[in-house]
């Protein structure tokens, strides 16, 4: 797309932008509230949110951060938007945003559709899906081993459990999050095999609601607690910092966990809940984002799926807060070689 063309649309765009966004209690104050104009040279590049956009302190943010990181790998110029409550503008964000991008990015599986739709009809402009799969030759689908993460964090629950047992709250009960508690329960039951796991869901499709009501999830956490559970995961999006809550009012610091999710929440949650979170399940969407930016600057990208896994730091935990043992991280390290190697094989269902 010509260069001046570009500077054109951009302002234009930038208007209907916030019309189509308005109420978005995300944006950042300023000339940030739908893109941030970045070096001259790179990309340019359209990101769409999932429903609540930047400050979710989860998924959506590491997107966020992927992209930042682009910025100042190799200067792309960045735009991003947030669709409304039911999502139902997907599809207009996104042709928004490829009027005016070399690249346009949906995060989340249900951009499936609208991608497809918008893709399609722009052919000249590569797309790319994160968590969701779209068959077409300028869309890359990024994918990730929930599977193999979880595990880990798995492993690292039964290993600090005093009681024996744990929980795991996912926030909508279908097979992307499935994969996070196959992967939980395994590693989990790999350490221990007669540890306890109670497993609920917060929404069942196609209620999607799950993924941002904390409220219910310090409801269901506060049962698991009460009910002798001393370290539970969440796989559920922004609803996690009710489990974060939950933690801290069942009891004293190091009696009681949870574990976040997709991102390292110990650097993102309050502080009074911080010394509750053992650790958290990283989701590398940040590594896939940034990497699928940097390939549309160098010329390489190509569509198709894009598999982001333990081998390649797709997936992995983390340990900020240092509350996970020397020994405990050494007992992860062998197992995620294990995995790495082929001699673990994560399931990917329940």
């Amino acid at each position: 797309m010509a260069r001046i063309k570009k500077i054109l649309v951009l302002f234009a765009s930038l208007a209907l932008l916030a019309a189509a966004c308005g109420g978005d209690d995300n944006s950042e104050d300023g000339g940030d509230d739908e893109g941030a104009a970045a070096a001259a040279d790179g990309p340019s590049v359209g990101l769409v949110f999932d429903i609540g956009g930047r400050g979710d302190q989860s998924f959506n943010d590491s997107a966020a951060a992927g992209m930042d990181a682009a910025v100042a790998s190799v200067g792309a110029t960045t735009s991003e938007s947030s669709p409304n409550e039911d999502g139902s503008n997907r599809a207009e964000l996104l042709q928004l945003q490829a009027d005016n991008s070399d690249l346009v990015i949906g995060v989340g599986f249900l951009f499936d559709e609208s991608i497809a739709e918008v893709s399609a009809a722009n052919p000249e402009i590569n797309f790319a899906i994160v968590d969701g799969f779209v068959d077409a030759e300028n869309v890359a689908s990024l994918g990730f081993a929930e599977e193999q993460g979880s595990f880990l964090v798995g492993a690292a629950a039964a290993l600090t459990s005093e009681t024996g047992k744990i929980g795991f709250i996912g926030g909508v009960n279908f097979e992307l999050i499935q994969k996070f508690e196959a992967g939980f329960v395994a590693g989990a039951k790999q350490v221990n095999p007669d540890i306890e796991i109670d497993v609920q869901y917060i929404t069942e499709p196609p209620d999607f609601g799950g993924f941002s009501d904390p409220a219910k999830a310090k409801v269901i956490a506060t049962s698991m607690y009460e009910g002798g559970a001393d370290v539970v995961f969440h796989a559920a999006g922004g609803s996690g910092a009710g489990l974060f809550e939950a933690a801290s009012d069942a009891g004293d610091a190091g009696s009681v966990w949870a574990i976040g999710v997709d991102s390292d929440q110990y650097l993102t949650a309050d502080p009074g809940v911080q010394p509750y979170i053992l650790t958290s399940m990283l989701k590398r969407v940040d590594v896939a984002v940034q990497k699928t930016i940097e390939a549309q600057a160098d010329g390489s990208f190509v569509g198709g799926p894009q598999a982001f896994d333990l081998s390649v730091d797709g997936v992995g935990y983390s340990t900020s807060g240092d509350f996970l043992s020397g020994d405990v991280i050494d007992q992860l390290e062998d197992l995620k070689a294990q995995i790495i190697a082929g001699d673990i094989t994560v399931p990917t269902a329940p």
